[in-house]
């Protein structure tokens, strides 16, 4: 009788501490799932992405269809935004901090940190806190809040499965990074007149009409007779990819407005058959040594790269190499050059 007594007491033991480690186990996933589970399972629901900085900058990037924008309906790189859907969908615990390590950490991330707000189907959900990177450089210590659960007090180690590296520099708010670079990716159908002046060397002015399926190319009003047309053609298929190379990260909005007040060294201007008119204002960089420009003449210019003023007024940097090929009509038309000083 009594070996059934301690029997029974020992399987009653057995099933109260059982209830006590699965009621602990299910207790400790519930806290975990308050600051690990920054992943987005569902990336094709998220529908809003707001980035903001250690700098005050702050980007939004919204979903419209099978593409991204920024805020207002603009053109952005859509590689970037796919980076940082990448890191959403695969984003995964690397380790906890030491609980002594946590104010620490937290102190650091309230003076310096990136933070990036996630909306699916047009509701808040959760939002990363993005610190320091971690001591390998091989991921990121972050904070999560989410709707359910509030924002966490326990910093922990994220890694994107897969990869190595840090986190952080797929989110950038700076809105130069986003913008995108193309300027033209016109078909030669679509072009209806393209006029290329140089206020300082009106001799390599040129100009090409189209007529429906005629062309007419003009040299300062002076019609060029026996054109190839194929080299019309040619020339022409040059817009279908012209981008420039980089946002303005040198000059301040004082440098720029003055560069603006000077003379280009040539101006583009196109217009399209749907009515639609880009102008583009060059203007050289100048250096302190001379270089060799393709007359074979000495310049202190940069002939690699110019500044140029997009239509809306916007500086970037674009180079030689890619906008030689339009601007130099000569090139295509070598009955230009019967015009150019001797």
């Amino acid at each position: 009788m009594k070996k059934i007594i301690t029997l029974i007491s020992l399987a009653a033991v057995l099933v109260i501490l059982g209830w006590f480690a699965f009621d602990l186990s299910r207790k400790d996933g519930i806290s975990d799932s308050e600051y690990i589970e920054f992943a987005v399972k569902d990336t094709n629901s998220v529908s809003k992405i707001i980035i903001s900085d250690a700098f005050s900058n702050t980007f939004t990037l919204v979903r419209k269809g099978n593409e991204w924008t920024d805020k207002d309906g603009g053109c952005i790189m859509q590689s970037s935004a796919h980076y940082i859907l990448e890191a959403l969908g695969n984003i995964s615990l690397k380790g906890y901090l030491s609980k002594d390590s946590h104010k620490q950490f937290i102190k650091l991330m309230s003076a310096s940190h990136t933070k990036v707000e996630i909306f699916q189907d047009g509701e808040w959900t959760k939002t990363w806190y993005i610190g320091p990177s971690a001591q390998d450089h091989n991921g990121q210590i972050m904070l999560l809040e989410t709707a359910e659960d509030g924002k966490s007090s326990k910093p922990v180690m994220m890694q994107i499965k897969g990869m190595t590296g840090i986190i952080e520099p797929r989110f950038f708010a700076d809105p130069r990074k986003w913008a995108c670079t193309n300027i033209f990716e016109l078909e030669m159908e679509e072009i209806a007149r393209v006029d290329i002046k140089y206020p300082k060397e009106p001799y390599r002015n040129f100009n090409i009409t189209a007529n429906r399926n005629r062309f007419k190319l003009t040299q300062n009003g002076k019609k060029i007779p026996n054109v190839d047309t194929l080299n019309i053609y040619r020339y022409l298929q040059g817009y279908k990819n012209i981008h420039f190379e980089l946002a303005n990260y040198e000059l301040s909005k004082k440098q720029c407005d003055s560069l603006k007040q000077t003379t280009p060294f040539c101006v583009l201007s196109l217009r399209e058959k749907n009515g639609m008119s880009t102008k583009l204002r060059m203007f050289k960089i100048a250096t302190k040594e001379a270089q060799r420009n393709e007359f074979g003449e000495m310049e202190n210019m940069d002939m690699n790269k110019f500044w140029c003023q997009l239509p809306n007024g916007e500086l970037v940097k674009c180079q030689y190499f890619v906008f030689n090929p339009l601007i130099m009509g000569y090139v295509f038309f070598p009955e230009m050059e019967t015009a150019f000083p001797k």
